[in-house]
């Protein structure tokens, strides 16, 4: 239920979530050990059974991060699984889930007990939802939630696939959905963001909804936000 993607992190698929209109997304986790042991648990995943034993078989649960105000509908099963568990919201969420007691809300720093294995900004200035984006520092690894996508052809059928294709969800590599570009009311702002995120050299890029990336991750990035067009 757990992929060793590298040395201290974790993937796991979960079940498929369906959101506006009927859309249907793949869902993924990823699982960080921290310094001291502690998990650090990225976007969770409806949990079953199987993958809390394969959670519990590698360390105990210390932080449950949730990227963006979208990704929060399995949040409180994992607290209540968890109670040890520190709960951390990205911007507006904790409005939206009043009833989850948060250690904290997400900022451009972060927490220090992930500061030396975590680095992590925020991508302010859009309408749909203020996203996290975190960099896993030992394997170089960045995590995108919703910002970056990538669907296989044949993922959505009838008039949901002419949407997803024309809006960009569709593709040979991670990009960023048109309705997201369009949502942007500070681009200047986001584009300090990626280019913080760049500044990272990310070798690999993991996204929730759509195929790891594990070479060349800045290039990838540079091509998925270059319709932002970063100031170097």
């Amino acid at each position: 239920m757990l992929d060793e993607f590298a040395d201290g992190i974790w993937l796991a698929n979960g079940t498929e979530v369906v959101a506006a209109m009927g859309f249907h997304y793949p869902t993924r986790m990823v699982v960080v050990r921290l310094t001291d042991g502690a998990l650090w648990v990225w976007s969770p995943v409806a949990l079953s059974q199987d993958i809390r034993a394969a959670v519990d078989a590698i360390g105990p649960v210390g932080y449950l991060v949730a990227p963006n105000h979208l990704h929060h509908v399995f949040l409180a099963d994992w607290a209540e699984a968890y109670p040890q568990a520190e709960l951390w919201a990205a911007p507006g969420l904790a409005e939206k889930r009043g009833d989850l007691a948060f250690a904290g809300t997400l900022g451009n720093d972060p927490a220090p007990p992930w500061s030396d294995v975590i680095e992590q900004v925020v991508i302010p200035g859009n309408r749909i939802t203020t996203e996290v984006v975190f960099y896993h520092i030992p394997s170089r690894t960045v995590l995108f939630c919703d910002l970056l996508q990538q669907l296989p052809v044949g993922w959505f059928k009838g008039w949901r696939a002419i949407v997803a294709r024309l809006d960009g969800m569709i593709g040979l590599e991670p990009s960023v959905p048109k309705k997201f570009r369009v949502a942007f009311s500070d681009k200047d702002a986001a584009r300090a963001a990626v280019r913080r995120i760049l500044g990272w050299s990310p070798k690999a890029v993991v996204v929730a909804h759509g195929a790891p990336v594990t070479t060349d991750g800045t290039a990838v990035l540079e091509r998925a936000f270059a319709w932002l067009r970063p100031r170097k």
